[in-house]
């Protein structure tokens, strides 16, 4: 029941997210630390503000304790990205996440990181899939959380100034002082309040926030910074002049922003602005590294600097692999997680949204003039996302007949080369490509097409819901 996709486990609450299944994979894991020998380093576990985090986090610590692997707990709600930094900075071999990331509020869910604090790839996973099968003592034994504190095999921690530290060690911080600004924070009733607040006032940022409070059901929304969900942060940057809008998704790895002219800025956008910032102001040079779904753009910025932008599948844990043989800079994705080299092997929208303010500040320009210029130099092109919703057995219809039989519909524009790396994406003459793939996430069905106007990518997205049968 338990399997693995793109952002680690997530589950329904109550359905197939419940303790026995949270144990179950911990004394997975407990198996496999053993098998390696690496146990006696012990794992750190953080959760976030999702109902039932907390506990399902203390019942892994109880299996780990059972086994004898002492189980650190970060013992207030924090962001992914926190528990990443501290397995990379203390050689831990693994970690854990107790979170949905951006999923409804009837999700919650488990990330696996391993060592140097990267996303557990597929071979990973898939081997704790593996040790999973093989447990089969159900219910799993384990040790009551309070005696595993008495025995020192559950410890308690706290180490968020060491990661704002780490942040604050990166950034021009002298330069943000100097230019007062006003920042409005959105956490989106998530976990990024705190580390933000500490990093943007510490760089005298005027701070207000928004959506700060503990909401397990996020406010009814989805708690994914996108145009839609961002509405109310719109508002709030226009109407009390801030310089700038910063939104993160519940586990603060993802990142939202609004302009100070009150425009969604889509995360295509922020991350060809880190990258065009980072080589062009900071001096920084290096490849980029993006998924099938993300804008070419980035390519055309990392040409013109004279680097390589580099094409991989969706999910982070191959933007990570492939930053790290390529040496890349910087590496993102369209839903908006990025990582930047030199700080976590992860996404982290902490960091990324204290790089934007750093830019404002040492620029001396206002968000919405430097991305107008960089799409006029660059040829920015219109994204446009579609997600559909399908049955099971549509689901297998659409995969027999798209990556299976390979059929296509008849493409009105003409074809350089056709790709399945993941799922099925069309690269055309003009620039333009339509990427069509299955959620690894939710039970979605998502269709990305960039095309030079958005009339090309309308015609192109609805050639393809037509072929499919799609509503």
């Amino acid at each position: 029941m338990i399997k693995f996709g793109t952002g680690g486990w997530r589950a329904i609450i109550g359905d197939e997210f419940i303790k026995e299944n949270i144990q179950i994979l911990s004394k997975a894991l407990c198996d496999k630390m053993k098998a390696e020998g690496v146990e006696k380093d012990g794992i750190v576990i953080g959760y976030d503000r999702r109902f039932l985090s907390k506990e399902a986090m203390q019942w892994a610590a109880e299996v780990f304790a059972k086994e004898g692997i002492v189980a650190s707990l970060v013992n207030k709600s924090s962001p992914t990205p926190l528990i990443m930094y501290y397995v990379q900075k203390y050689n831990y071999h693994y970690g854990m996440m107790i979170t949905a990331s951006h999923n409804p509020a009837i999700y919650n869910g488990i990330k696996v990181f391993t060592y140097g604090g990267r996303d557990a790839d597929e071979i990973q996973t898939a081997q704790i899939e593996e040790y999973m099968n093989n447990v089969t003592d159900i219910p799993v034994d384990s040790m009551e959380y309070a005696e595993g504190i008495k025995q020192g095999l559950i410890k308690e921690i706290y180490p968020l100034n060491e990661y704002v530290d780490s942040i604050l060690e990166t950034i021009d911080v002298e330069a943000i002082k100097k230019a007062n600004l006003k920042i409005a924070l959105d956490p989106m009733y998530g976990v990024s309040e705190t580390s933000l607040k500490m990093i943007l006032m510490t760089a005298r940022c005027e701070v207000e926030t928004i959506h700060e409070r503990h909401d397990t059901l996020f406010g009814g929304k989805l708690p994914a910074p996108n145009e839609d969900t961002l509405k109310t942060l719109k508002n709030f940057v226009t109407d009390y002049n801030f310089d700038l809008g910063i939104a993160t998704d519940g586990d603060a790895d993802r990142i939202g922003v609004i302009d100070d002219k009150g425009n969604f800025l889509h995360p295509n956008d922020i991350l060809v602005l880190l990258y065009y910032y980072l080589v062009k102001y900071k001096g920084w040079k290096g490849d980029a590294v993006r998924n099938i779904c993300t804008t070419h753009l980035l390519d055309r910025v990392a040409k013109d600097f004279g680097a390589t932008c580099h094409e991989v599948p969706v999910g982070f844990k191959h933007i990570s692999a492939k930053m790290n043989s390529t040496d890349a800079i910087i590496g993102g994705e369209s839903s908006g997680g990025m990582a930047v080299k030199g700080h976590i092997k992860g996404k982290d929208g902490i960091y990324a949204s204290a790089l934007l303010v750093e830019m404002i500040a040492v620029t001396g320009m206002k968000l919405s003039e430097i991305m107008a210029q960089i799409k006029k130099e660059y040829q920015g092109m219109p994204l446009i996302e579609k997600d559909y919703r399908f049955t099971e057995k549509r689901k297998v219809e659409i995969k027999e007949q798209l990556l299976e039989r390979k059929e296509l519909p008849e493409i009105p524009y003409e074809v350089e080369k056709v790709s399945y790396l993941d799922g099925l994406k069309i690269y055309l003459t003009n620039g333009g490509w339509i990427s069509v793939r299955f959620s690894g996430t939710e039970p979605l069905l998502r269709i990305f097409s960039e095309m030079p106007t958005r009339e090309d990518g309308d015609k192109l997205c609805n050639t393809f819901e037509k072929f499919l049968s799609l509503e």
